[in-house]
C-alpha cells in the first residue's frame, strides 16, 4: 500500500486552492508573532468549515495548535467522514490524533521537509494524504525556524 495517495490533476488543483486558505492563516499568525502554522477544515462539499493557527504564542496555550483551531472555528459536525483537513505543515501526533479521533478522511500537508509529523501514521489507519511538497510553506518554515530556534524547539517539544 502507498500511503502518499496522489489526486488526478483536478483534485490536486483544488488542494492547492485550499492550501491558499491555509497559508494565509500561517502568514497572519507569523504577522502576530507566532508559529507560522495553518489549516483549514472542508466539507465533504468542498466547503470552508472552519480556518486557523498555530496561536500557542499568543494566547499562552500550548494546545492551540493550527489544526485545533481550525477544527473548534468549524464548529460541532455531526460527522466528520467525507472533512478535508489541510495544513501547511505536516500534522503533530496531538493534531494528528485529532484527525483519528474524528473521522477526518483526509489531510492535505503543504509540506513535511522541515518536521515530518505523524501523516504517514494517519495514512497507515486509512487517511488519505495528499502531500504537496509546497516551496512556499518550506521557505516560510525555514525561514522561521532559522529565525526562531528556541520558539521552534518549544512547539515540537525539543
Amino acid at each position: 500500500m502507498n500511503p502518499l495517495k496522489p489526486l488526478d490533476p483536478l483534485d490536486r488543483a483544488q488542494a492547492r486552492t485550499w492550501l491558499a486558505v491555509a497559508v494565509a492563516e500561517a502568514r497572519a499568525g507569523l504577522a502576530e508573532g507566532g508559529i507560522p502554522i495553518g489549516a483549514a477544515l472542508y466539507g465533504a462539499d468542498g466547503t470552508l468549515l472552519g480556518r486557523g493557527h498555530n496561536r500557542r504564542v499568543q494566547d499562552g496555550d500550548p494546545s492551540t495548535h493550527g489544526e485545533t483551531a481550525a477544527f473548534r472555528n468549524a464548529g460541532r459536525q455531526r460527522s466528520y467522514r467525507g472533512t478535508t483537513m489541510v495544513t501547511t505543515l505536516s500534522p503533530c501526533w496531538y493534531c494528528s490524533g485529532l484527525v483519528r479521533q474524528f473521522g477526518i478522511s483526509r489531510v492535505v500537508v503543504g509540506e513535511a521537509v522541515t518536521f515530518h509529523g505523524g501523516h504517514d501514521w494517519l495514512a497507515e489507519h486509512g487517511v488519505e494524504i495528499v502531500l504537496l511538497d509546497d516551496p512556499e510553506c518550506v521557505d516560510m518554515m525555514r525561514d522561521f525556524i532559522t529565525n526562531n530556534p528556541a520558539l521552534w524547539n518549544e512547539d515540537i517539544g525539543e
